[in-house]
């Protein structure tokens, strides 16, 4: 990265030049980290110490001052994924990748970093990959999650969006697991429910990865229309006291797997969800 290039970033700010984040997170988005160089040209052109820029820079972990690999790796270390295993998945990936954490490969394809909490500590132990969740990871699943990576992880693409990882669910009533391995979603096994609508009954594949809207459907349900969501296992349906505050449809509720509660907009075309873990 040059000095033009910097300048370039920093002309994209000409408005809002205090806003010294936003200049640094343009810079290292499009090159991968900070350079000296690109620090003391912020420093400049911004009219804020070097000191200042240097302390922002160093602080946030988002930034590097080094070159980062083509996958970036983050596992957590918080309380909750500590006591479920996450310090041997971490050393199985300094096995595999030859590398301890906060270093990167020698052919710059990975990036090793550990946290202390990524947002998700029911799903622990907790790993994400080019933005993408994986939860409850074991030992056993590092040696596919890095050759998923190397294949750009799966059919969906998710670009840094931490709003989007894998939940298991289970029906609230009778606790049975609504995961359907044989049918899959987004690289990912599927949620299978049963619903009802204008009298007829079949069956609904929805991605079990929390943020997106991908799903297979046996029946043919029309835009805006509500149908009921019923137990493959129990055959009960699955009521929530709480409707939908965009459409006011009723919301569908799960169990969570590992504590919590997950609810979905019954109205075909409303996107709302809520995600409530414990």
């Amino acid at each position: 990265m040059n000095s033009t290039d910097t300048s370039r970033i920093l002309e994209n700010h000409t408005e809002d030049k205090g806003r010294l984040i936003a200049v640094l997170e343009e810079i290292q988005a499009e090159y991968g980290y900070l350079t000296e160089e690109s620090l003391r040209i912020v420093s400049n052109e911004i009219g804020r110490p070097l000191v200042d820029v240097y302390s922002v820079a160093t602080f946030y972990r988002s930034f590097s001052l080094k070159p980062r690999g083509k996958h970036l790796i983050y596992a957590c270390l918080g309380t909750a994924c500590h006591v479920r295993g996450a310090p041997r998945v971490v050393e199985e990936f300094e096995r595999q990748l030859g590398i301890k954490s906060g270093q990167t490969t020698e052919d710059m394809e990975f990036t090793l970093e550990t946290v202390n909490c990524l947002g998700a500590c029911a799903l622990g132990p907790v790993v994400v990959i080019d933005g993408q969740y994986y939860s409850k990871v074991r030992k056993s699943k590092v040696s596919q999650l890095l050759e998923n990576a190397r294949n750009g992880n799966g059919k969906l693409r998710i670009e840094n969006d931490k709003r989007i990882f894998p939940i298991n669910v289970n029906c609230p009533h009778c606790n049975h697991s609504l995961s359907d391995e044989a049918f899959s979603i987004d690289g990912q096994p599927s949620i299978l429910v049963i619903i009802s609508y204008n009298h007829r009954q079949g069956w609904l594949r929805l991605s079990c990865l929390y943020g997106s809207y991908n799903f297979a459907c046996e029946l043919d349900v029309p835009a805006d229309s509500v149908a009921a969501f019923i137990c493959p296992h129990c055959n009960v349906e699955f009521h929530s006291t709480l409707d939908c505050s965009i459409c006011t449809a009723p919301m569908v509720p799960m169990s969570v797997d590992g504590g919590g509660l997950v609810q979905i907009c019954s109205r075909h075309g409303c996107k709302n969800h809520l995600l409530d873990l414990v």
